[in-house]
């Protein structure tokens, strides 16, 4: 059951970044205006947001093939959490160094820092799987 549960969670953060980053890719602009706290982070930029947007269609992908193929499930979700790790942490670092106020660590959570935790959590499950086949 928690196997599932576990695959379950996998497959809808993948499908979140997947839906994340082709909303970035097709629409940059309307999701730089959408997403609450971007527009704090400095100017438009098209090219950029795209850019970004190939990432989450990278990682999206990453956690929903390693939901399907248990024995890459360790590489690819490592992968994805590592990225998502340096993006939290990212987003700590401008806080810390006062590029952000306090109230953004709050704000990005579930967006930032909550896949990141999740990532990272799978990650961990799926080496204790592997470990005890």
């Amino acid at each position: 059951m928690f196997a599932s549960l576990c695959i379950a969670l996998a497959i809808l953060l993948g499908i979140a970044m997947e839906a994340n980053g082709v909303f970035m890719l097709v629409a940059p602009e309307a999701w730089y205006f959408i997403v609450p706290g971007v527009t704090a982070t400095g100017p438009f930029n098209q090219h950029f947001l795209r850019d970004i947007g190939l990432i989450f269609l990278f990682l999206g992908s990453a956690m929903l093939i390693g939901a399907a193929r248990p024995h890459l499930r360790v590489l690819m979700w490592g992968a994805a959490a590592v990225w998502l790790w340096g993006h939290a942490l990212f987003h700590l670092w401008e806080v810390a160094v006062g590029i952000c106020g306090p109230s953004v660590i709050v704000q990005d959570f579930p967006a930032v820092t909550l896949p990141a935790i999740i990532a990272a959590a799978l990650t961990l499950w799926a080496i204790r799987e592997r470990a005890t086949r």
